[in-house]
């Protein structure tokens, strides 16, 4: 990502026209450039498809080279008409003291500022800031779009191209994010410096020489109260379950195994719940999910589980499934979890709109080699086995034709191209 120009301060940065993006490839691989297009797209697929239509000028090259200001992106945009459209995105910037917060934070550990000066955005650095009231990542509300084409549309389709190629930038440089929010990096660092400074303690003239502790004065404090205990460190593992089975005969019509395999799922769920809820808050990361599946698909989870065949047979005929049936739903769950499954069988109408936007981004990306027969959510590879479905939530799952029906083929992604991309090689 080449930057072509820009001021000494680092008050402005320009970069030139980025390369096409053909085939699979998503628009952000850090995980601060996904939240940033997690923050655009929202929790459900596009209802005019202007984001779509906006993908697919950003994938085009039809945006022109942007500039970064404090607060502000501005570029061209070409769309169908002969003359580009003057585009521009307007971000919130940080007031003065949510700026001393997120310093504060990255001051406070000094593997901070040494990944920023190495083009990372630690997650932890985050975290810190958000302890602290400040919110780095914009959410949607955070910006505003401006376009001279004719369309009322927030964003238009030629300010949502923006927006995606801004995510490229921020992929490679995360002081783009910070001149978003309002400051410069020489700005930035030349702060961060000052913090440093004044956080080292001055030495005196001549350190005193550690003296002992008398035990009494120990045994006095422990009578007072130990300290508490530090928190405990989040779990990465499941231990061994008791051996069930055993040298013992089992008792009729109880089976060792299965029951072991029981106990096995039931720790390796419990170490999962207990490890989400341990984890620091994020905006960006859905809640965890406490409540029990229901009968249907907790056999399902089972199922996903990977037991024996001979558990596999017992599951299905408890649940009146055929075995294909129930593997076909636990591969389902394995890449989409609970989520995955209405998409199996259920079919809905998605907005025509979005469809014929999502049409047209596939097409120009796989340069018109690809083509589609849409019916409801299902998107059939024309001449493939592939298809791809829309669930009610805006991600497309991939599905491939095998052993007479379609069979869940990948985990989900709201970037209908990175899904197709893993799918065929046109």
């Amino acid at each position: 990502m080449k930057q072509t120009r820009g001021s000494q301060d680092g008050r402005r940065l320009v970069f030139g026209t980025l390369p096409t993006i053909r085939g699979r490839r998503s628009f952000a691989q850090s995980w601060w450039g996904q939240a940033w297009i997690r923050a655009l797209e929202g929790p459900s697929p596009a209802a005019t498809g202007r984001l779509a239509r906006g993908r697919t000028y950003a994938r085009g090259g039809n945006v022109g080279p942007i500039s970064i200001t404090p607060g502000r992106a501005d570029t061209a945009v070409q769309g169908s008409e002969p003359a580009p459209y003057r585009t521009s995105m307007a971000v919130r910037p940080l007031s003065p003291a949510q700026w001393d917060g997120l310093l504060d934070a990255v001051a406070a550990k000094a593997g901070h500022l040494a990944a920023l000066l190495d083009h990372d955005m630690p997650a932890d650095l985050v975290e810190d800031a958000s302890k602290a009231g400040v919110q780095l990542l914009p959410s949607l509300a955070d910006l505003t779009p401006q376009c001279s084409c004719p369309d009322w549309g927030n964003p238009c389709k030629h300010a949502a191209a923006l927006y995606y190629q801004v995510a490229r930038l921020l992929d490679t440089d995360p002081f783009v994010l910070l001149l978003l929010r309002g400051r410069g990096a020489q700005e930035v660092t030349a702060d961060l410096h000052r913090r440093n400074t004044a956080l080292v303690p001055a030495a005196p003239a001549s350190a005193p020489r550690p003296g002992g502790v008398a035990a009494r004065t120990v045994f006095a404090a422990a009578r007072e109260g130990l300290p508490p205990l530090p928190e405990p460190p989040l779990l990465t593992a499941v231990g061994p379950v008791a051996d069930l089975a055993g040298n013992e005969e089992p008792s009729p019509g109880l089976d060792p195994a299965a029951l072991q395999f029981l106990a096995e799922t039931a720790a390796a769920r419990a170490a999962d719940l207990l490890e989400q809820s341990l984890q620091p808050h994020d905006p960006d990361r859905p809640p965890v999910d406490f409540t029990l599946p229901g009968p249907d698909e907790d056999l399902v989870r089972l199922a996903a589980a990977d037991p024996p065949a001979h558990i596999l047979t017992r599951l299905a005929w408890t649940g009146h499934r055929t075995p294909s049936s129930l593997a076909r739903a636990a591969r389902a769950w394995r890449y989409g979890g609970r989520a995955a499954l209405p998409v199996l069988d259920d079919s809905w109408e998605p907005e025509p709109a979005y469809l014929r936007a999502v049409r047209e981004e596939v097409r120009h990306a796989f340069d018109g080699q690809v083509g589609l027969r849409i019916a409801g959510n299902w998107l059939t590879v024309i001449g493939s086995d592939a298809q791809l479905r829309l669930g009610t939530e805006g991600l497309w799952y991939p599905y491939v034709r095998k052993h007479g029906g379609w069979w869940p083929a990948g985990h989900p992604h709201r970037d209908v191209t990175a899904v197709l991309g893993a799918l065929v090689d046109p």
